[in-house]
């Protein structure tokens, strides 16, 4: 299915202040689809004057819909319907017409030009589906009444405003809570959602010849109110804004409309959301991650006292190879504790595991014996990494790493040790290639019994799902050794 700017550049004239105006529009268009219990459809008139292609449709959520089926990307000759060129032509809402039948259900429609400065740039269709029309009581009379101010200010360029509103993912609508205030900013109506609303902030009456601004300052501790700007200009209804308001336990958004359908002010539509629950859930989620990150800090505290306890235990170790293994075991348990490092400064279980790489390259090298000669140096990005492939990652890297120091080098011996990481196609591919000595003659991957070399295999294998090769090093090098890793990544 095209979208509006696809249309919009292949079909029509239109230009890109044009498209940001439409945009705009159909931003908060749902709440005249709303107020009008009829879809809405916007028309971009063809560039050669041959008709009318369909760049956007909202259907309504408080009463049945008119479309049943999907009109965005259609094209309407001219004369098809000519309701749709005399708005255009004309410049004002067109009502006129008998309703259509649409599969067997009778339609009202109305057409309503789409101003911008002097020129109109497109048509908004509205087609009311008369079969869920009745009797209308107060709130659907108020409901109308909003809309038709609305197309109104559509018709002359005056919606949508080009005034600030902030971008609320969890903005008011319709059926949330409705008030319609006067140009003095009292309450001239309230919908059963939006008195409820008020109830919980602590008002038990009706709201209606009530001045919001003042009532709601009554309602809302000094301490929680917004600033006295912001409250009179959402709530007086003289800018087009959301804003949240905190009571004692309770959590409104208010969103304003003003209204201005001959060109002055003579009120606004103001729609109430109650988002306490929201706003619970908000802070619970809060309080997770706190927790989360508290308890990353934690082992990676445990684990450096665990590793300080094996360096201890080292140190009074007379037997060599006994003292190697405990110094390995120090170092492992260092790598992950490098992880939960880095998890308890992060926002969510995942981690950056580039900077991880680097903090390995340079501790790997800083406890060897050729540390000062040999460098590892890091090319590629390896990205984003869930917690659980980053603790086991780090360990293969740690791994490759060292052995590579240790048997490919030295004392004395000047090298480079080349970490490298490719991201492609929902796979990551790690290369650690270094310039030593190279592999013994006769080596076997499958025969090793060298420790790091079967965790290596155990975690890229197992615990990745991934695949393990070693051999020796590509061009240009002349001699040293090369591991590929290729694991499978979200």
């Amino acid at each position: 299915m095209p979208t509006l700017d696809e249309l919009a550049k292949a079909h029509t004239d239109l230009d890109s202040d044009d498209l940001a105006w439409l945009q705009r529009l159909m931003a908060d268009w749902q709440i005249i689809a709303d107020l009008s219990f009829a879809d809405l459809v916007l028309w971009l008139p063809d560039h050669e004057g041959k008709g009318f292609w369909a760049g956007g449709q909202m259907r309504p959520t408080t009463g049945p819909t008119a479309l049943l089926d999907d009109v965005m990307g259609t094209f309407v000759p001219v004369n098809r319907r000519p309701m749709l060129d005399q708005a255009l032509a004309q410049g004002r809402v067109i009502r006129e017409g008998d309703p259509e039948w649409r599969d067997d259900v009778p339609v009202r429609v109305e057409t309503i030009p789409v101003r911008r400065g002097e020129h109109v740039i497109a048509v908004v269709a509205r087609n009311t589906n008369l079969l869920g029309v009745r009797t209308p009581s107060r709130l659907e009379l108020s409901y109308l009444q909003t809309a038709a101010d609305l197309t109104q200010m559509i018709s002359k360029g005056l919606f949508p405003s080009a005034g600030e509103r902030s971008d609320h993912a969890d903005t008011a609508r319709v059926g949330d809570g409705f008030i319609r205030v006067g140009q003095t900013g009292i309450v001239t109506y309230a919908s059963p959602n939006a008195l409820s609303v008020y109830r919980r902030l602590g008002h038990t009456g009706d709201l209606a010849g009530h001045l919001l601004t003042d009532l709601t300052r009554e309602l809302v501790p000094p301490r929680k109110r917004l600033d006295e700007e912001t409250l009179s200009s959402v709530l007086g209804g003289h800018l087009h804004k959301d804003a949240e308001i905190t009571g004692d336990g309770v959590a409104v958004i208010a969103r304003s409309i003003p209204l201005r359908p001959q060109g002055e002010h003579i009120g606004a539509l103001i729609l109430l959301r109650d988002v306490t629950e929201l706003r619970r859930r908000d802070r619970e989620l809060v309080t997770k991650d706190a927790t989360i990150r508290e308890i990353h800090h934690r082992v990676k505290n445990n684990l450096q006292t665990v590793a300080a306890l094996l360096r201890l235990q080292a140190r009074r170790m007379d037997t060599p190879d006994a003292k190697a293994a405990l110094e390995e075991a120090v170092r492992r348990v260092g790598t992950i504790a490098i992880v939960h490092e880095t998890l308890s400064q992060a926002v969510e279980e995942h981690v950056d595991f580039d900077e991880i790489a680097d903090r390995l390259g340079r501790m790997v090298t800083d406890v060897s014996a050729v540390g000062e000669t040999v460098h590892v140096v890091r090319t590629g990005r390896f990205g984003v990494l869930t917690s659980e492939m980053a603790t086991a990652l780090a360990m293969v890297v740690t791994e490759l790493l060292q052995n590579a120091v240790e048997h490919a080098y030295v004392t004395g011996d000047t090298g480079r040790i080349t970490l490298d990481a490719q991201r492609l196609v929902g796979r990551l591919h790690v290369t650690v290639e270094d310039d030593g000595r190279g592999l013994p003659a006769g080596f076997d991957l499958d025969g090793a019994v060298n420790l790091g070399l079967s965790i290596v295999r155990t975690l890229v294998e197992s615990e990745m799902a991934g695949v393990l090769e070693m051999g020796s090093a590509h061009a240009p090098l002349e001699h040293g050794t090369r591991v590929q890793i290729d694991v499978p990544v979200d």
